[in-house]
């Protein structure tokens, strides 16, 4: 009798305050970016049924602290392996060196590079280079039990290499930061607002809704739209933006869209 095989996506936090999601398959679960407390991240699993304490590895996208927060104390607790590319490494450790300056310790640190597939349990990752204002940022496909998974945020637009990387996707988490003009006219100081808006800035509904209408080739059986500004978005806006462009392709399904919140977990996405 054959195993009944599942490949998963729980998002944790998804947001400027914090970032945190669960890929998981049958046999391997990894924490994607650690964004919020640990006492959080384990309360947040904890309230879907998830073991914290089953986590195969902790994957990191980049240094910027909503990404990477609970970092040290989650790699403490769990002794997992960390796994960063060597530039997000030591950026982190600069930004979190102690009053002697010493920087902090990662027990079990894996270093990985852009454009290099690795493998963690039974799931193929294979992270690519976004255009942000990071020192070394990535978004990551994940192939595990058939199916294929992308996440894919903090990019200020989407280039050709990340728009071939997402073609066949299952599941497709995807940045839909900021309403473009609720940006405009939101109290940012003018420096973050350009900033926001630029090409390695965030991605605006407005951009997201240009790829689904011409470059997505609309395989996802679900899409996840994630890193929603609380202040420069609202969840209905970047939702009926997405559906809008969803069918002018024929590809809306009402069940398939879901928005990641920042104050509560979306429960998992199976396939």
């Amino acid at each position: 009798m054959l195993a009944y095989m599942c490949v998963s996506v729980s998002m944790l936090a998804s947001g400027s305050r914090g970032n945190c999601a669960i890929v998981a398959s049958t046999q391997t679960r990894i924490l994607i970016d650690a964004g919020i407390s640990c006492r959080e991240t384990f309360k947040r699993m904890r309230s879907l049924g998830e073991d914290p304490h089953s986590l195969t590895a902790i994957l990191i996208t980049h240094e910027h602290n909503d990404h990477i927060y609970g970092l040290a104390t989650l790699a403490k607790k769990l002794r997992i392996p960390v796994f960063m590319t060597g530039a997000t490494h030591a950026a982190w450790a600069r930004a979190l060196r102690n009053e002697k300056g010493e920087r902090p310790h990662l027990e079990k640190l894996e270093r990985f590079e852009s454009g290099h597939r690795f493998q963690i349990g039974d799931i193929e990752v294979k992270p690519f280079t976004i255009p942000h204002d990071a020192v070394d940022p990535v978004g990551f496909t994940f192939r595990a039990e058939g199916s294929k998974v992308s996440m894919v945020t903090d990019l200020g637009y989407v280039p050709v290499n990340v728009r071939d990387h997402l073609r066949g996707s299952d599941i497709l988490v995807m940045e839909s930061n900021h309403d473009v003009e609720m940006l405009r006219g939101g109290s940012y100081p003018w420096a973050v607002k350009q900033r926001v808006a630029s090409n390695v800035g965030h991605l605006s509904n407005e951009k997201l809704a240009d790829f689904l209408t011409s470059d997505y080739d609309n395989s996802a059986a679900f899409v996840v739209l994630a890193h929603l500004s609380e202040q420069n978005n609202h969840p209905e806006i970047a939702r009926k933006g997405a559906e809008r462009a969803l069918g002018e392709r024929g590809g809306l399904f009402q069940s398939r869209l879901f928005v990641a919140m920042q104050s509560e977990p979306l429960p998992a996405i199976r396939l």
